[in-house]
């Protein structure tokens, strides 16, 4: 099956992103769709100043450009999107606001088109109960800026047919995607770590710990990450980052929202301060560390158990959506007795058994 026409249903950030990626990876016509007929306007806009800007930097040519845009449609009615031979949902991050839009589009696209839920965080499976046809449905999360970032995890359920998960792989590949398949779980292979971390890092702020300053930087070192937690998070915004935390709740009381502080930020969409001195709490930069470390360690480990991605494809899911030294790699060169007493301060607080691939930490990417 090959995918020469795509529908996209939401115009915000992240389907306005994925159709700016798809239109100009070529071939492929996009269908662009949003209730609200300023949305889709405002994305076709969006859409021409990032190819001119494109154009500008010499990273497009103005044929390419032109054509691109061409390839863009935008409408305000679903049943534009009726002879679309993939829909992707790209709306926020509600399950039942998700569940409505599927089942108003089992009833407008062809029976053998494949729909796909853009979703974070949410089980695929759960949501495929609300398809018509659960076979022709799985994940197709991409990553902000989807216009530029290139990985797209790829996610089957349960009720995913191998044919239709196939074409999905087939397409995210053909237009210059890098595709990581997972198995359905909550957060699937980057968010799964991504959000505690994030997590963690207020919760040693909340706890007086450190300061958000501190943190940071003290994230670069000990992670090598490329901007630390609170600064990723005022880009994305806090009350995003909050919603994707709390949809791995199901997970267990690790993962639950840390109070005050990421609630607080996240319910008021409000940006964290972060001074300009970064010295923070003295003599704690070993804490926040271990613990950094151990809240990206522990659910790695937890999703290894589970087979929801290998080793090497969380690492490059890490490099590749969030500039993050690849963390299997790191454990790796840390060493199993050093991250088992990480990891297993933090099991002792939360009441959590090891993890049964800590067992492998020093050969997890052989």
């Amino acid at each position: 099956m090959t995918i020469e026409s795509l529908g996209i249903l939401g115009a915000g950030t992240m389907g306005s992103g994925i159709a700016i990626a798809t239109a100009a990876a070529g071939g492929i016509e996009v269908t662009l769709v949003d209730v609200k007929a300023e949305q889709v306007d405002r994305a076709l806009a969006g859409a021409k100043t990032f190819y001119d800007r494109a154009v500008e930097k010499g990273r497009m040519t103005t044929a390419a450009a032109d054509a691109a845009l061409g390839r863009i449609t935008g409408s305000d009615e679903l049943e534009a999107l009726a002879d679309c031979a993939l829909v992707i949902e790209a709306v926020f991050e509600d399950f039942e606001l998700k569940a409505t839009i599927f089942r108003q589009l089992s009833a407008i696209v062809a029976p053998d088109a494949l729909v796909a839920t853009n979703t974070s965080c949410l089980r695929v499976s759960d949501l495929a109960a609300h398809v018509s046809n659960p076979a022709r449905f799985l994940g197709l999360h991409y990553f902000s800026p989807a216009q530029i970032n290139p990985l797209v995890e790829v996610v089957k359920g349960q009720a995913t047919d191998p044919a239709a998960y196939e074409a999905a792989l087939a397409f995210v590949k053909a237009t210059g995607k890098l595709p990581l398949a997972c198995r359905d779980s909550f957060g699937f292979a980057v968010n799964r770590f991504f959000c505690p971390y994030t997590n963690e890092a207020s919760r040693l702020v909340s706890e007086g710990l450190a300061t958000t300053a501190q943190v940071d930087r003290v994230a670069k070192s000990a992670l090598g990450v490329a901007a630390g937690p609170f600064f990723v998070q005022n880009i994305i915004k806090p009350r995003i980052n909050l919603h994707a935390v709390r949809n791995l709740a199901p997970l267990g009381p690790f993962y639950a929202p840390a109070a005050p502080l990421l609630v607080e930020h996240g319910e008021a969409d409000k940006p964290f301060a972060i001074d300009a001195d970064a010295s923070g709490v003295a003599g704690s930069d070993g804490v926040v560390a271990d613990r950094l470390r151990a809240a990206t360690f522990l659910p790695i480990l937890q999703e290894l158990d589970e087979g929801v991605a290998s080793a090497a494809d969380i690492d490059t899911g890490a490099e590749q959506a969030l500039r993050f030294t690849p963390p299997c790699k790191l454990m790796d060169q840390l060493g199993r007795a050093e991250v088992e007493r990480i990891v297993g301060a933090l099991c002792a607080t939360w009441g959590l058994a090891l993890p049964k691939s800590m067992a492998t930490v020093g050969n997890l990417r052989a």
